[in-house]
């Protein structure tokens, strides 16, 4: 490119320029050696004076004889505009400056070109010497730029452009390697210039952008779902330049990848290796517990839970102040979707109700129990602002928690309490429904509901109000069973009739719903439950006739229903209907055994508390009742008069 004269800045404007640079480089290094706490103080001041010193170098006109000590202190000045930001964002305009006024100088334009071509433009046809390191250092700023906004792309063009290469990268990727850790492995970091001090190296940057590279491209790669690929990407990210706390959040991504790949021994021993280096990376804790869950090593699951826990209750340390060491780190470069996702916190909440969860799928029912009311007590604090409503969550919705509580007292034995939980959420959702329901084919519902919606005031959609309906009737259904266990029929039977739940369900006025609806599976789960809780208390009270017609309408619910099966048998036979009990018990023992759990394997799994419920329902006489047919049956055969 043809050079244009232009007048240079007067020589004692340079040795002020460059005195100036030298004296706010010195004293950041003063300031990095008395602690983070002046240090970070220093970063606001350093980004403001180094703003002034550039924009008062570019008032005048680009001059080929200024501009080594201009892209320098420029590169300086982007150092602290990205180390003052959490995250670099955006693009940096002061780069794109400095490209145009070295084309300038040069006697070129490119003020209508985009950044890549401009970058394209610059590299081709200026051929300036004591320009090349200035502008390889401001690649490289350019990459920290393009690497945090995800453009991969990008970067791989400007490091082909920097290495002088077209061909060679794509080489090397068809030859298996990955193409732009290729290039920034082979690009040759220029040497620096004594007397234009460098406030952070060319070469810790190079360091730190073959670790974010890898890094990112292992979080493209797992989300695309090739997840070998994302292992080996990771690996390399492993072995790059960082701090401990983004290692620790690698190896947790390595933890996520090998998991994922199938094998869970593996994955467990990246996650531990995330706390080795850093204990306060909480989300390896996290995901130690769900793939102990997987492996359903149930002890070891509780336990890591419990210590999850135990650290999220104690007040969170104060976050560890950034290296002062390096103002361009991995962690500002690195911040995707993602990422995001594998690195979330989880609220106190949440990690107390998956304890209660597990603790109650267990059998651990005393332990469930203490768990459930640490957490009902939790929230009493207000759970509005405590967990995402992004359907990441893995707190259920608060009536459903509450009806888990009251399945796990149940349990325990502690019969009142059970009754006074489930008054609670009858007590909150029953204004909430309204006289007739109307179900539609689609029903609005926010895409992921507040784990808070349902015990709150104010009008609600017609599906939310369907929830209401089911959380309540499964409320009516628990106090039920409870009074059936104290012996109570008559307070039982009450409770198992109450909306009477053929009721219940007869509120909707259900129009083209689909079978599968959830809400109303369901409902009709409750109404059979509470069908077979009634009847059985009839049983108890003598009332076989009343008893036979709630079997009868469970029949109708679910055909085949084993448990509902042996009561409508057990209720002919308590009538004297001996021979009708004998046909129904021959006709339903001809279904196979495995054909009513396949029917089941297709349903959607019970609710929690639900399955306390179907435990109750389930008939505890078969045995005996299947004799007495048996001998029936073979007196009858030998009863010519029969």
């Amino acid at each position: 490119m043809k050079r244009r004269r232009r007048a240079s800045p007067e020589p004692g404007c340079l040795r002020a320029w460059t005195a100036e640079s030298r004296a706010l480089a010195n004293r950041w290094r003063a300031a990095r050696r008395s602690g983070p706490g002046r240090a970070a103080r220093e970063v606001r001041l350093q980004r403001r004076a180094l703003g002034e010193l550039v924009l008062r170098m570019q008032r005048l006109p680009p001059a080929l004889p200024a501009l080594p000590l201009e892209l320098t202190v420029l590169y300086n000045s982007l150092l602290f505009t990205g180390a003052s930001d959490s995250t670099i964002e955006g693009e940096a305009e002061g780069i794109r400056q400095g490209l145009l006024r070295v084309l300038e100088a040069c006697g070129g334009c490119g003020q209508d070109l985009s950044t890549e071509e401009l970058w394209q433009k610059v590299l081709q046809e200026v051929t300036v010497e004591e320009l090349q390191a200035p502008l390889h250092q401001l690649g490289a700023l350019q990459a920290v730029w393009w690497l945090a906004a995800s453009r991969l792309g990008s970067t791989t063009g400007l490091f082909r452009l920097l290495s002088h290469t077209e061909d060679g990268g794509r080489l090397l990727c068809s030859n298996g390697k990955n193409e732009l850790l290729s290039l920034l492995k082979a690009w040759r970091v220029p040497a620096e210039e004594a007397s234009l001090p460098l406030l952070q190296s060319t070469r810790d940057l190079k360091e730190i952008l073959c670790t974010a590279a890898a890094f990112l491209q292992g979080l493209q790669e797992m989300e695309a779902g090739n997840f070998p690929t994302a292992f080996s990407l990771l690996q390399e990210a492993a072995g790059g330049f960082c701090s401990k706390r983004v290692l620790a959040q690698i190896y947790t991504c390595l933890g996520c990848c090998t998991e994922q790949m199938g094998k869970p021994q593996t994955a467990l021993q990246h996650l531990k290796r995330a706390l080795q280096v850093d204990f306060q990376c909480l989300p390896a804790l996290s995901h130690v517990a769900a793939v102990y869950h997987k492996l359903g090593e149930t002890d070891a699951e509780l336990q890591a839970l419990a210590l999850l826990y135990e650290a999220l209750e104690k007040k969170p340390p104060a976050a560890a102040s950034a290296s002062p060491h390096f103002l361009i780190r991995t962690e500002l470069l690195v911040h995707t979707p993602i990422l995001s996702s594998l690195l979330r916190h989880r609220h106190p909440s949440e990690v107390k109700y998956l304890l209660a969860q597990r603790c109650l799928q267990d059998g651990r029912v005393a332990d469930a129990v203490e768990h459930y009311l640490d957490l009902l007590a939790l929230l009493q604090e207000g759970l509005q602002q405590q967990v995402p409503l992004d359907g990441s969550s893995a707190l259920p919705r608060i009536p459903e928690v509450f009806l888990e509580a009251a399945s796990a007292l149940e349990q325990a034995g502690r019969h009142h309490d059970a009754i006074t939980v489930c008054e609670e959420v009858i007590r909150r959702t029953t204004d909430l429904i309204p006289r007739m329901l109307r179900v539609e084919e689609r029903l609005e519902q926010p895409e992921f509901p507040s784990p808070g919606a349902g015990l709150v005031g104010g009008l609600l959609s017609q599906k939310e109000s369907l929830c209401c309906l089911a959380w309540r009737a499964a409320g009516y259904l628990h106090q039920g069973w409870v009074w059936a266990t104290l012996g109570k029929s008559k307070e039982a039977i009450t409770q198992f009739s109450r909306e009477c739940l053929e009721d219940a369900v007869s509120r909707c006025v259900c129009l083209s719903v689909p079978e599968n609806l959830p809400e109303m599976e369901v409902l009709q789960k409750i109404r059979l439950f509470s069908l077979i809780g009634r009847g059985t208390q009839f049983l108890e009270l003598g009332k076989h006739k009343e008893a036979l017609l709630d079997f009868q309408h469970s029949l109708q619910i679910s055909p085949g229903d084993p448990a509902t099966a042996s009561y409508l048998v057990q209720a002919l036979w308590k009538l004297d209907r001996k021979q009708e009990a004998a046909a129904y018990w021959q006709k339903f023992s001809q279904i196979p055994a495995g054909e009513d759990r396949q029917q089941e394997g297709q349903e959607r799994p019970f609710p929690l508390y639900l399955v306390s419920c179907l435990k109750q329902a389930t008939f505890p006489y078969r045995e005996s009742l299947a004799r007495s047919i048996q001998d029936y049956l073979g007196t009858a055969n030998q009863d010519p008069s029969n």
